[in-house]
């Protein structure tokens, strides 16, 4: 196949990315292996070595490639916790299991969870989440959870959970982290919410840099920004969670009915 003209008037920095994109994704560069050095580069592709260090810097940016200072650029290792919609919530797991959906998600997942409730408090909720909710944006009408999640010690994604206040009054989803056996979603049927339906809209963005710091993600890494919300049977909204997740970690699975 000959080469298009498009690619011929592309910079030699983006023509050797493609190529070692190519590589990386067809298999020949493994992840934890080491790209050939700069110089490598530029001697084989008859460029610059600045040219080769843009290429490599392309990739780093795509979260393709870790540069160690004085170590050189490696293949990073594409790890996918995937995200079950459905099954995640499911009574039966929970049961079998008396552990929390990202629990039994990740250990089903042959990987070690762990979770870390950050802050909790009675807030003044955001307009969208009062809105999803059906609650006052003017006064303090939720319970606000901050949890941070980690898969084999590497965080992974932080959720921010919002309660009706009337819900959560006066119980340990207002107060606490000692939830007990099958966690959130079992003391939500404790009162009378058991879930049912859930409503998850999905959107990407790059992260803040606080976000990248606190997530340790690697330049070029997006965040996908899942808003969940709750529904009981009569489809009364009973919580709503943003999670806020690496995309180089994180995959999503839904399997759903299509409308007539």
């Amino acid at each position: 196949m000959g080469v298009t003209s498009r690619h011929v008037h592309e910079p030699a920095s983006r023509r050797l990315a493609n190529e070692l994109r190519g590589q990386i994704v067809g298999g020949d560069l493994s992840p934890g292996d080491r790209l050939p050095s700069e110089r490598t580069l530029a001697e084989t592709h008859g460029i610059a070595r600045n040219t080769a260090r843009e290429a490599v810097r392309l990739l780093t940016d795509e979260g393709l490639v870790t540069a160690e200072h004085g170590r050189g650029a490696f293949v990073r290792a594409q790890p996918r916790l995937l995200r079950f919609g459905q099954h995640r919530y499911s009574r039966k797991v929970r049961e079998e299991t008396g552990l929390s959906p990202f629990h039994a998600e990740v250990i089903a997942q042959g990987l070690t969870p762990n979770a870390v409730l950050d802050r909790i408090g009675r807030v003044q909720p955001p307009t969208h989440v009062a809105e999803r909710l059906d609650v006052s944006p003017r006064t303090k009408s939720v319970v606000e959870r901050v949890n941070w999640y980690f898969v084999d010690g590497e965080p992974v994604q932080i959720g921010t959970t919002y309660i009706p206040w009337k819900i959560a009054e006066g119980t340990e989803l207002a107060t606490g982290d000692n939830l007990g056996s099958g966690d959130l979603y079992a003391r939500f049927e404790d009162q009378g919410y058991a879930i049912t339906y859930t409503r998850e809209e999905v959107t990407a963005r790059m992260p803040t840099r606080d976000e990248a710091r606190d997530l340790r993600m690697p330049g070029g890494v997006p965040l996908l920004v899942v808003t969940h919300t709750g529904l009981d049977a009569q489809r009364r909204p009973f919580e709503l969670t943003e999670f806020k997740m690496r995309a180089d970690h994180s995959g999503l699975d839904y399997t759903m009915k299509v409308d007539n």
